[in-house]
Formats: C-alpha cells, sequence, structure tokens
C-alpha cells in the first residue's frame, strides 16, 4: 500500500485538514459505561451519528461492529455474537473507527475493503469507491456479451479496455465473469493503478492474465528453462488449455537444443489438459520442478530469475 500513501498523505493534508478545519472543534466521544455487547453498540452509535447528522446511521454504525467481530454485515453475525460481552480490544477498536465515521470518513475507507458483484476489493482513499449503481453497468456489459456471440474474439472471450479503473471493481468482476476475456484496466492516477494492481493480485497471479496471443507465453517461458532446472531425465507438469498439447508439440519440434520431449497427455475431470515432458541426454543440470495450475505459476516466480549456474546441486 506503500504506493498511495504519499497520496494519501497529501488528501489529509489538503483543504479542510489544516487548522481551522472544518473538524477542528470535533472532539471524540467517550464509551458509554455498560455497553457491552454489539447489539447495544449500534444503537449508540447509531443514536450519534444521527446527532451528527451522518449520513446512514445505523449502516454505518453496523458495519462498523459487524468488521470488528470479523463478519461483513451485521445481520450475518451468529445470535450468540450480538448479545454476548464483547472484550476491551473490540470496544476500543469500534471506537476508534466510529470516531472516524464522525469525521465523515466514508465506511469503505474506514473498513478498508468493500464488497462488489461478489468480490471483496481493497478500498483507499483518494480512490473512487464504486457505487451500488456500478453494479447495474456490469450486469449491462454482462447481458450484451451474452446476446452478441459475434463479438467473442479469438481468445474465447471479448477484449475490455476499462478507462479510469478506480479500484479496478469493473475490471476484476467482468474477468471473474468472464474468464476468457483479455481486460486492459488503466487510469491517470497512481493510487489507483496500485489499488487495481493489488485487489488483481489478491484474486489472480497477473501473469496468467496474458499468456500471448495463443496463451502460449508463460509455457514456451518454462520450457526453455529447461536446461537449468532439471536434472537428466527429469520431467515438466503442466495444466493447460485443451488446444495447448499439439502447439506445445509443434513448439519443441522447432526446439530440439532444449533435448525435451512430450511423452504424455492426459484429461482431467474438468476436461483440462496435463502433460508431462520429459528431458534426456541433459547432465549438469541443478533442479527438478513439477508444475500444476496456480501453485505452480508461484513456484515458478522464484526460478524465473535464477541465471545459470545459480542453483544448488
Amino acid at each position: 500500500m506503500e504506493c498511495w500513501g504519499r497520496m494519501l498523505r497529501a488528501f489529509l493534508s489538503g483543504p479542510g485538514r489544516r487548522g481551522g478545519s472544518a473538524y477542528s472543534s470535533w472532539r471524540p466521544h467517550r464509551p458509554v459505561p455498560g455497553l457491552l455487547n454489539a447489539t447495544e453498540l449500534v444503537s449508540h452509535w447509531t443514536a450519534i451519528f444521527e446527532k451528527e447528522g451522518i449520513p446512514e446511521a445505523q449502516e454505518s454504525s453496523e458495519y462498523i461492529v459487524a468488521h470488528v467481530l470479523g463478519a461483513k454485515t451485521f445481520q450475518s453475525l451468529r445470535p450468540v455474537l450480538r448479545t454476548q460481552p464483547l472484550t476491551p480490544w473490540q470496544l476500543q477498536r469500534i471506537q476508534e473507527l466510529s470516531s472516524c465515521r464522525l469525521q465523515r470518513t466514508p465506511v469503505q475507507y474506514i473498513l478498508g475493503e468493500w464488497d462488489f458483484q461478489g468480490l471483496s476489493l481493497k478500498m483507499a482513499p483518494p480512490v473512487f469507491i464504486p457505487r451500488p449503481e456500478t453494479e447495474e453497468l456490469v450486469e449491462w456489459v454482462l447481458e450484451e456479451v451474452a446476446q452478441r456471440p459475434h463479438a467473442v474474439g479469438a481468445q474465447g472471450g471479448p477484449f475490455i479496455l476499462e478507462v479510469g479503473c478506480g479500484s479496478g471493481a469493473i475490471s476484476l468482476s467482468l474477468l471473474s465473469q468472464l474468464p476468457q476475456s483479455r481486460v486492459i484496466a488503466v487510469d491517470k492516477g497512481e493510487a489507483s493503478i496500485c489499488l487495481t494492481r493489488e485487489n488483481a493480485q489478491s484474486y489472480e497471479d497477473p501473469a496468467a492474465l496474458d499468456g500471448g496471443e495463443k496463451g502460449m507465453d508463460i509455457i514456451t517461458h518454462i520450457l526453455a528453462l529447461a536446461p537449468r532446472l532439471l536434472k537428466d531425465s527429469g520431467s515438466i507438469f503442466l495444466e493447460v488449455d485443451p488446444r495447448h498439447p499439439e502447439l506445445v508439440g509443434g513448439w519443441l519440434q522447432s526446439r530440439p537444443d532444449l533435448s525435451l520431449e512430450l511423452v504424455a497427455v492426459r484429461k482431467d475431470f474438468c476436461g483440462r489438459m496435463e502433460l508431462e515432458l520429459a528431458m534426456w541426454l541433459t547432465p549438469d543440470l541443478t533442479a527438478a520442478l513439477t508444475y500444476s495450475g496456480q501453485q505452480g505459476e508461484e513456484a515458478m516466480k522464484a526460478f524465473l530469475p535464477l541465471e545459470p549456474g545459480s542453483c544448488s546441486s
């Protein structure tokens, strides 16, 4: 979050935040003795928010209390959690977050996250918070894609460009529901780009979002590393798209210097292809790698920066 921290500091020190600000006369409310459970605290802070003219007073207090208790909404709390005594830390934390709300900090910024189309996305100032109405835009796009199959590109899904991505809510929600699509999200603000990237990394390895025109870029990168990652008679296992076995076989024919051959192709229960590639005549090689799905992609990150000879035998 360092990348938007500089902008956050500028935001907090802007107009209305220095001496003579709108909140210079504001003082935090002290906890009321005897308020020990979640239900009582929601009522207490709702009354304070209403008195101070805070919009959506009850919703604000419910979200804050639920967040401190580890839930998304107050309604999702188990009944016992609504009435059992809170710990001193929970009481203090609710006090702190509610004090922020009294300064009219949006609830989304206070919680640091917000749900959008089923995705829990990080939120931070000064990036705009996606409005509920924006979810209707996503639904509209999904309806159009479903009704216009001719708009589907070579990758099996549409090519989508979002200008002014903010937190990445639109791009990521479309990508989650149109997994074959390709999405480019742009924004002129550094904070927005950083937050979108962080949200994307929470759901998908960014490298996995773009495999090139035929989806082979990462695969060929892995195979090209084989001479310095595999021992003699080592194997590489890949989980790939159904169209890739033929492409991999053709690519290997063009690279006899790798001493790799495709020895087996299987289908998993979801219909995806799994490949086994074996190495031969490869002395003095250093590491063995099994690659399968997203965990394998993360494992590859540790190998990609290595220089020849840098692996221990």
